[in-house]
């Protein structure tokens, strides 16, 4: 019984189940019919709303004595066809609703175009919905089975509708067991066995889609899992299937933990790498971008996926990623500091990550740079002259400052004096760093004891306050001073950060702006480290490749730096000498230009093989045309003749006269066909010979119509006596004309003519031939003039289509042009333009061979 639902009241929204198939065949529809019996043994109000059983007897058993709801018949180009319908089903509001093939398109005329949209109309509605579908049918995987199959695949489901089910249940067949149940009958019909074999159920086809269905559901089981986890609060890695997290800190040993984590990941079925790199939320980490851009190309080769965080703590970082993306095991490489780094510094990221893993296994995995770190020297940020300047500011400048205020010592006091030697500590810092700072609070200390604290001249302390705040002015200055060169060497990092940012960003805008990216790195290369020269060699043959110099004259002492780049070349700078810093920019600059040499090596293959490819398509289709449009006429041929020949039949002579006919206008079309075919691949082969001569429309167009098939055709000229001669050769003319006029006449309206009328405009002869059908939309009418293509004509019995095809290329070869145009009031028009013919000085009339536009004699 419908259900009764109360007037006002908001209904909730159906459940859908779906049953997903790994191939036609395994027994989704059996399955959803069996649930929908159990369902309404239980007492659910079950109505069948579409199934298709495909004449598969146990099938239909199992649908006897559920309640259908009729089908709906719509009407499409000539057939009746039996649609779902939606409308009927609403009105039923039943509890549960059986719907197959979850993927099939509707007939146009109703409410949705998809089924898969009625299906959310019924859910929306309130109605639970069991339905079916194959994984070849889902929108993420179309593309591959159509490459494991070779059957494109037209009627998609997004994937997303599927991934919203409330249940998902795999059906799945091992493929032997499946090919068994086909060679049974129990799939199809017993003519269809042999082909569905050999072709889309062989073994390997199977046992691909299979794998696809499996890692589909597999994944959607995942994110279930993730979502329950997520709901419940639980943060403990539960090992269902292993992640492996590497992280990568851009140093040179991330190769090696890249390699050591894809072992790992590879050991499990199913395994998945995920390689991660931390950056500080400030954009001021030291990490080498050409390294990082390596890196993560190794890991995109290995098939893992690569990611970046923000974060200041690298350990919490990793953990929390590791755990947002439920990783079982975590490599790490071991500290390249050395020991008395390390002993100085405390625990590296390594120790503190292995300490808060918890249940994450982490592998520390040792590198040939394992402890080759050095402590970084704090006097040593800035140049040695800097720093040499520095310390001698750490002596001179307290010592300057004592001479000053011994002088103005009765007008200020001790907290004064104080205050100005902090001063001076903190201008040392600024100068040579914090080393120096320290060396100028040390003397600053002494002198303010020696000449300011009482007893002065004495390094003796007589007051405890005095003491306190000599200690005070020691902590203070120390502790700003290193504030200070910090803040100074972090405002340098950043700006060195954000010029390396725009230098990038400039260089990646430059190489998608420009046509050619090879030359517009290079140049790029040049101008952003103002070198004198940038070449891009070969490294074998020491060829250059490209090449970037600068207009004035290099310099003697300028030095000439090589870096390897990848396919195979060498970058070549010369010009000023490039510090550690720019260097470390250089490798982006150069990462860019191996991905732009392979970017190229590719699209030069691409090139290459794009000809092959057009030319197997124009074999491809050469071939269907030999085997069914040529096959028509010739077998009909055959038929006539060999029916003549048959001494069992006695024919009549209207009879007779028939069969020849009929074999006649049968060879006739066979010959143009071959015809159009041989020339066609004359053109293409640049193998057609022209003999170009002045041409009289009046006589090629007679000519041309007498060899239409249709010998009474409705073609009407105009003006073509008063249009002046065309430079042309008149049996291709001819070819042409009637290509054209064939072509008007299979799409032209009923009992109108088809005009042919010339025109002369300059040194051009414009022919039209004007027909009255349905036209053709603008952004179809180049692709009319394929070989191969009847636009919109599903009859294969009147041409193989290349007669437009080979109408341009013949008026392309004479110096002419074939277009088509709109015919005013509905209709085509197909615009001809030849050259105008010189006419003979002599005699304009003469009928005597001319000269063709070559030079040679004419026809």
């Amino acid at each position: 019984m419908p259900r009764d639902h109360t007037p006002g009241t908001v209904h909730r929204r159906g459940q859908l189940r779906v049953y997903l198939g790994s191939a036609p065949g395994v027994g989704k529809t059996y399955r959803m019919l069996d649930e929908a019996r159990r369902r309404r043994d239980r007492g659910a109000d079950v109505v069948v709303g579409f199934i298709e059983c495909h004449g598969r007897r146990h099938t239909e058993n199992m649908l006897r004595g559920l309640e259908t709801v009729p089908r709906l018949t719509r009407t499409y180009r000539g057939g009746d066809f039996q649609e779902m319908d939606l409308d009927a089903i609403l009105a039923r509001r039943p509890q549960v609703a059986l719907v197959d093939e979850l993927a099939h398109t509707n007939i146009p005329g109703g409410r949705n175009a998809k089924r898969w949209q009625d299906v959310e109309d019924l859910l929306a509605a309130g109605i639970d919905v069991v339905t079916t579908v194959n994984v070849q049918h889902l929108e993420s995987l179309n593309d591959v089975v159509r490459k494991i199959t070779g059957i494109p695949q037209r009627e998609t489901v997004p994937d997303e509708v599927v991934r919203r089910a409330d249940q998902l249940e795999l059906v799945d067949m091992a493929p032997q067991a499946l090919r068994r149940r086909l060679a049974h009958g129990n799939v199809y019909r017993a003519e269809k066995v042999d082909a569905a074999l050999s072709h889309y159920f062989r073994v390997g086809n199977l046992t691909a889609l299979r794998e696809l269905a499996l890692l589909w559901v597999a994944g959607r089981v995942d994110e279930g899992l993730r979502d329950y986890r997520a709901g419940h609060h639980i943060d403990r890695v539960w090992e269902t299937r292993e992640r492996v997290v590497v992280a990568l800190t851009g140093g040179p040993e991330g190769a090696t933990l890249v390699r050591r984590a894809a072992r790992i990941a590879d050991r499990t079925a199913g395994g998945e790498l995920l390689a991660v790199h931390v950056t500080r939320s400030d954009g001021l980490a030291g990490a080498s971008p050409g390294t990082l851009a390596e890196q993560r190309q190794l890991v995109e080769t290995l098939g893992g996926s690569y990611h970046v965080v923000v974060g200041d703590d690298v350990p919490g970082s990793l953990m929390a990623f590791a755990r947002a993306h439920d990783a079982t095991q975590l490599v790490l490489g071991t500290s390249r500091r050395g020991r008395l780094n390390r002993f100085l510094t405390g625990p590296g990221t390594g120790q503190t990550t292995v300490d808060a893993s918890e249940d994450i296994d982490v592998h520390m995995v040792t590198h040939e740079f394992t402890g080759r770190g050095r402590l970084p020297a704090p006097g040593r940020r800035h140049s040695r002259r800097r720093t040499v300047a520095g310390y001698l500011a750490g002596v001179v400048v307290p010592s300057l400052l004592t001479v000053v205020l011994s002088r103005c010592h009765a007008r200020v006091n001790l907290t004064t004096d104080a205050l100005i030697f902090q001063l001076g500590v903190v201008g040392v810092a600024l100068l040579g760093g914090a080393t120096s700072a320290l060396l100028a609070s040390l003397v600053a200390s002494l002198l303010l004891n020696y000449f300011f604290i009482p007893p002065v001249h004495t390094f003796t302390i007589g007051e405890p306050n005095n003491v306190i705040a000599l200690a005070v002015f020691a902590a203070v200055a120390l502790t700003v001073s290193t504030v200070v060169d910090r803040a100074t060497r972090l405002t340098r990092r950043a700006a060195r950060a954000t010029a390396e940012a725009e230098t990038l960003s400039t260089l990646a805008g430059s190489v998608l702006r420009g046509a050619d990216a090879l030359p517009a790195l290079i140049e790029k290369t040049r101008t952003a480290f103002a070198l004198d020269s940038v070449a891009l060699l070969d490294r074998t043959s020491g060829d250059p490749i490209a090449r970037s110099d600068t207009e004035g004259e290099p310099a003697d002492d300028r030095t000439v730096t090589e870096l390897p780049v990848g396919g195979g070349a060498l970058l070549v700078l010369a010009g000023r000498r490039l510090p550690a810093a720019d260097q470390r920019v250089l490798t982006a600059f150069a990462a860019h230009v191996a991905a732009a040499l392979e970017r190229d090596r590719l699209a030069t293959v691409a090139a290459e093989v794009e000809p092959i490819k057009a030319a197997d398509r124009m074999r491809t289709a050469l071939l269907a045309a030999v085997s069914h449009d040529l096959r028509t006429p010739l077998a009909v041929a055959l038929a006539s003749v060999g029916s003549l020949r048959s001494p069992d039949v006695e024919f009549s002579p209207d009879d007779r006269a028939e069969l020849l006919a009929t074999a006649d206008e049968s060879l006739v079309k066979l010959t143009r066909l071959v015809d159009n075919l041989l020339d066609m691949s004359r053109l293409q082969a640049g193998a057609l010979t022209l003999h170009l001569e002045p041409t009289h429309l009046d006589e090629v167009l007679p000519r041309a119509l007498d060899s239409l098939l249709d010998a009474h055709a409705p073609v009407q000229p105009l003006d073509l006596a008063t249009a002046p001669p065309v430079l042309a050769d008149p049996p291709l003319l001819e070819r042409v004309l009637a290509n054209v006029i064939t072509n008007a006449l299979r799409y032209n309206a009923p009992g109108a003519p088809v005009l042919v009328a010339a025109s002369h405009h300059l040194d051009r002869v414009e022919i039209r031939v004007i027909d009255r059908g349905p036209g053709i939309p603008p952004g179809d009418r180049d692709r009319v003039f394929l070989p191969f293509q009847r636009l919109g004509d599903t009859d294969n019995t009147t041409g193989v289509g290349l007669g437009l095809a080979l109408s341009r290329g013949l008026a392309e070869a004479m110096g002419g042009s074939l277009e088509v145009e709109d015919t005013p009031g509905g209709g085509t028009t197909v615009l001809l333009t030849l050259p105008a013919a010189e006419p003979s000085v002599d005699d304009p009339t003469t009928d005597d061979p001319t000269t063709d536009e070559n030079g040679g004699p004419g026809r």
